[in-house]
């Protein structure tokens, strides 16, 4: 068995197809179909179930998976460990909540300043992203704040007010008992926070709808279909041009942080320490702002 097998074995069981899987390899379909083959037939079991819309993994290849995944993860981190600890290279696969509005910032900042590395972002919901770093999938994800698994190292980034957001006035829970709740799926942290206060309320909404973006919450907030609750850095725009009006929860409910996590027990690798120390760096400049303007 090689590497090279497993890692057509990882593709053809992400994306579902030999096609699909050849094309993102940038192989011929007969030679991911061979290796596959080839595999199946060294560990005396098939791997996949083939129908006319592709392939899902068996019993036995799902197990195979979570063993890939684990030997391929220590293989890239062999390769990070002897590389040169003076300027950072390869890749670095990211994760984020959507609403991490100063994520540009830190990004640009870091590439500016370590251009051999590449880096990509995957975006989704809190839960879900503690997951992937936890299975070696991403280097590490920016999250909110909550219930955080134990074998993940946290990096505190920014603290945000989260605030209810509506296309029209309100001035209490009253007013907008009957307008849906626009949200991201369950595993969203500033879902969470909101079912909290919901629930010390003892209010129950008519109607919890979900969406894949903010961008498309956001703007049907403001067409008059729901309220939300996201940061409120991330609407103080639509707040100016008098799209949308904000009502402010109590702190125990509002103020949240985003943090950054990885795995605690993965080799500290130069490329994932410069990113941290540029984490770290945004975040002093940020606080130090903050007690700024608060001064003025």
């Amino acid at each position: 068995m090689e590497f090279k097998d497993l890692e057509i074995f990882q593709m053809v069981a992400e994306k579902g197809t030999i096609t699909a899987a050849a094309k993102e390899l940038r192989y011929v379909q007969s030679n991911i179909t061979s290796r596959i083959q080839k595999l199946e037939a060294e560990l005396k079991t098939p791997l996949f179930n083939r129908h006319n819309r592709g392939m899902i993994l068996t019993p036995e290849g799902k197990r195979l998976l979570i063993y890939s995944e684990k030997i391929l993860s220590l293989t890239n981190e062999m390769r990070k460990i002897v590389q040169n600890d003076k300027e950072p290279s390869g890749k670095l696969e990211l994760g984020s909540v959507e609403t991490v509005i100063k994520l540009p910032i830190i990004l640009s900042r870091y590439n500016k300043k370590y251009k051999q590395v590449d880096i990509s972002l995957l975006t989704g919901v809190t839960e879900g992203l503690q997951l992937k770093v936890l299975n070696h999938q991403l280097d590490g994800a920016f999250i909110s704040e909550g219930t955080t698994h134990p074998d993940l190292a946290v990096h505190d980034v920014l603290e945000e007010e989260l605030v209810l957001l509506s296309s029209k006035p309100f001035q209490s829970i009253e007013d907008i008992k009957d307008e849906p709740i626009l949200c991201f799926r369950k595993g969203c942290g500033y879902r969470a926070r909101l079912e909290s206060w919901l629930e010390a309320e003892q209010f129950k909404p008519t109607k919890m709808m979900e969406f894949g973006t903010l961008e498309t919450i956001l703007g049907s907030v403001a067409a008059g279909l729901g309220v939300t609750f996201v940061p409120r850095s991330t609407v103080s725009h639509l707040l100016d041009q008098g799209s949308v009006y904000c009502y402010h929860l109590p702190p125990k409910y509002s103020r949240i942080k985003t943090v950054f996590v990885r795995r605690a027990d993965s080799y500290l690798t130069p490329t994932i320490a410069k990113f941290i120390k540029v984490i770290n760096e945004f975040r002093e400049e940020t606080e130090e702002q903050f007690q700024k303007s608060t001064q003025l």
